[in-house]
C-alpha cells in the first residue's frame, strides 16, 4: 500500500469516507486537503490496482477517480470493477479530456457524475455531498448502472462546455431505455444529431433510424408518410406503400418539428404511441409496430398547448424525458473544437490541411452565431471552397463577423477561463500542502518555499491552515527582513 493510501488512517469511523484515485500528486493532495478540510476521512490511491484492492478492503462512499490512470487500467475500468465490490457506493469520475463519448461511457457504467478539469472547487465539494445523500437515500439506483452495450458511438456531437457535458450524460441515462424524449433546440443547433446518438447508444443501434420533418409536408403527404397507406387510397396511389414507423418497427422514429403537425394528424400519431400500432391511409386494418420515438421542435410544446394549437395529452405523451440542447453563442468555449472539426472533415474531402488564425478564432467567438451549428459549418465550407491557402484569416469572413466588439471579447474570455483558481488561490493551497507535507514544520517548510521563517508567519497570517500550532515569532524573527525573497502576495500588493 502507497504511502499516500496510509495518510486518510488518521479519520475516525463517524466521518464519511471518501477515496481519490489519481495519478497526478498535485491533483490529489488538492482533493485529499479540501475534503479533509471539509470534514470527510479521505483515502489517497496514485493506481487503479491499489484503488481496487482498497476497495475490497474498506467500504467508501464516494470515489473520486481520474479517467486516466495509465496503459493498463483507465478510470473506467476502476468505476466497473469497484461497482462490482461496491454496488452501492457512489463515483465521481473527473478529466482534462471531456468528450461525449466519455461521458456516455461513464455514466452508462454507472457513475454519479463527470467533471472536467480544471473544476471549480464548489462544484466538487457540492457533487461530494449530493452523492452522499443519494448513497443514503437510496439503495441502488438502476438508471445509472446501466451496462455498456459496445454498440457503435457518434461522434459527430462536439463540445466541451458543462451545458454540453449535461446533455452528453442525458444521452448516456436515456439510451437504454424505451421512453419517448422530446429534443428541444434552436435551428441548427444538432437535434437531429442528440436523436442519433440515443438511437446509437442504446439496445436498437444495429436496427433502423428514420427521420422526417413533420414541416415539410402537407398533411396528407406527412400522413402517408408516417402511416403508409393502400392502393386506391388516393389519386395516385398505384401500390401499397409502407410508412416509416412500419419500415422502422424494432428501431427509432426521429420527428423532427413535431409542432407542425396537424391536429387530425397529432390524434393519430398519440394513438400509436399509446397502442403501438399503426393504420395506413385508406386500410381498416391495424399493424402492430415496436419503434422508440423521438420528437424535437424548436418551439415550446408546452407554449402551443396553452394556444390550444398542440394536444396536452399528445404533448405529454411526447415529453416523458426532456433533453435542452443550448445554443452555439451560450457555448462559445465550444467554438474552436468544433472549428478544428470542421476544417478536419472539410480538409480530408478535399485532400488539403487547413488552418484558422488566432485572429479569425476570436472573430468567430464574437459572433452571435443566430444559424448556430449549422451556420457554422456553412461558413466554413464557403471559406474552405474559396480559399486558395491553408491559413483562413480575419480577411477571408464575411464581414459581418469581422468586427470583434471589446464587451463582447471579455464576455468570451471570462467564460473560457470561468473556473480557474486565482493566483492567490494558488499560492494558498501551495503553502498548506508544503506545511502537511513537513508536518508543521516552519524552518522546513520555508528552506522549500525558499522564503524566511517570518515570510511563512506572514502568509500564515493571511492564510490561517486550520489545527497547525502557530507558536510566536522568536526576536531576531521581529526584525526587518530586507533580504527575505518576495512572494507573489508581496508582488502584488500597492507599491511593490
Amino acid at each position: 500500500m502507497s504511502e499516500s493510501l496510509s495518510n486518510g488512517e488518521w479519520a475516525n469511523d463517524f466521518e464519511p469516507r471518501l477515496l481519490v484515485v489519481d495519478d497526478d500528486r498535485d491533483t490529489r493532495d488538492l482533493l485529499q486537503e479540501l475534503l479533509r478540510d471539509a470534514g470527510y476521512c479521505v483515502y489517497c490511491s496514485s493506481t487503479a490496482e491499489e484503488a481496487i484492492a482498497l476497495a475490497k478492503r474498506l467500504n467508501f462512499e464516494v470515489i473520486i477517480s481520474d479517467i486516466r490512470l495509465g496503459p493498463e487500467m483507465n478510470g473506467l475500468d476502476v468505476l466497473r470493477a469497484y461497482k462490482a465490490v461496491q454496488p452501492r457506493s457512489e463515483v465521481i469520475l473527473i478529466t482534462a479530456f471531456g468528450s461525449m463519448e466519455t461521458a456516455i461511457e461513464a455514466v452508462k457504467a454507472g457513475a454519479f457524475d463527470y467533471l472536467s478539469k480544471p473544476f471549480k472547487i464548489d462544484e466538487v465539494l457540492l457533487l461530494v455531498k449530493r452523492a452522499i445523500q443519494n448513497r443514503r437515500l437510496t439503495t441502488e439506483n438502476e438508471t445509472l448502472k446501466v451496462k455498456v452495450s459496445g454498440v457503435p458511438k457518434v461522434s459527430e456531437l462536439v463540445g466541451r462546455s458543462p451545458a454540453m457535458l449535461a446533455v452528453y450524460k442525458k444521452i448516456g441515462l436515456v439510451a437504454n431505455g424505451r421512453s419517448t424524449v422530446l429534443i428541444y433546440g434552436e435551428s441548427g443547433t444538432g437535434k437531429e444529431l442528440v436523436a442519433r446518438a440515443i438511437h446509437s447508444n442504446g439496445p436498437r443501434a444495429r436496427e433502423r433510424f428514420l427521420a422526417v420533418n413533420c414541416g415539410a409536408f402537407t398533411e396528407s403527404l406527412l400522413e402517408s408518410e408516417l402511416f403508409g397507406h393502400v392502393r386506391g387510397a388516393f389519386t395516385g396511389a398505384t401500390s401499397d406503400k409502407a410508412g416509416i414507423f412500419e419500415d422502422a418497427n424494432g428501431g427509432t422514429v426521429f420527428l423532427d418539428e413535431v409542432s407542425d403537425m396537424s391536429a387530425g394528424l397529432q390524434v393519430k400519431l398519440l394513438r400509436t404511441l399509446e397502442d403501438h400500432e399503426v393504420r395506413p391511409l385508406g386500410s381498416n386494418d391495424s399493424i402492430k409496430v415496436d419503434v422508440r420515438v423521438i420528437a424535437a421542435s424548436n418551439r415550446r410544446l408546452g407554449e402551443l398547448v396553452e394556444q390550444g394549437r398542440f394536444r396536452e395529452d399528445l404533448f405529454y405523451r411526447l415529453r416523458v424525458i426532456e433533453i435542452n440542447l443550448p445554443p452555439l453563442r451560450e457555448r462559445g468555449q465550444d467554438i474552436p473544437l468544433l472549428v478544428e472539426h470542421f476544417l478536419g472533415r472539410l480538409g480530408a474531402e478535399l485532400g488539403r490541411k487547413f488552418k484558422m488564425s488566432e485572429e479569425a478564432l476570436e472573430a468567430l467567438m464574437t459572433y452571435d452565431w443566430p444559424g448556430n451549428v449549422r451556420e457554422l459549418e456553412n461558413t466554413l465550407e464557403s471559406i474552405v471552397a474559396l480559399s486558395r491557402s491553408g491559413v483562413i484569416s480575419v480577411d477571408d469572413l464575411p464581414p459581418k463577423m469581422r468586427t470583434l466588439p471589446p464587451r463582447q471579447r471579455e464576455e468570451v474570455v471570462e467564460e473560457i477561463f470561468q473556473g480557474l483558481p486565482t493566483l492567490n488561490e494558488v499560492c494558498r493551497r501551495y503553502l498548506h500542502h508544503v506545511l502537511r507535507a513537513t508536518h508543521g514544520n516552519k524552518t522546513d517548510a520555508a528552506a522549500i518555499l525558499g522564503v524566511t521563517r517570518k515570510t511563512i508567519y506572514r502568509m500564515l497570517g493571511r492564510w490561517p491552515l486550520a489545527g497547525l500550532a502557530n507558536e510566536p515569532e522568536s526576536p531576531e524573527e521581529r526584525t526587518p527582513d530586507r533580504e527575505s525573497p518576495r512572494t507573489p502576495s508581496d508582488e502584488n500588493r500597492p507599491g511593490k
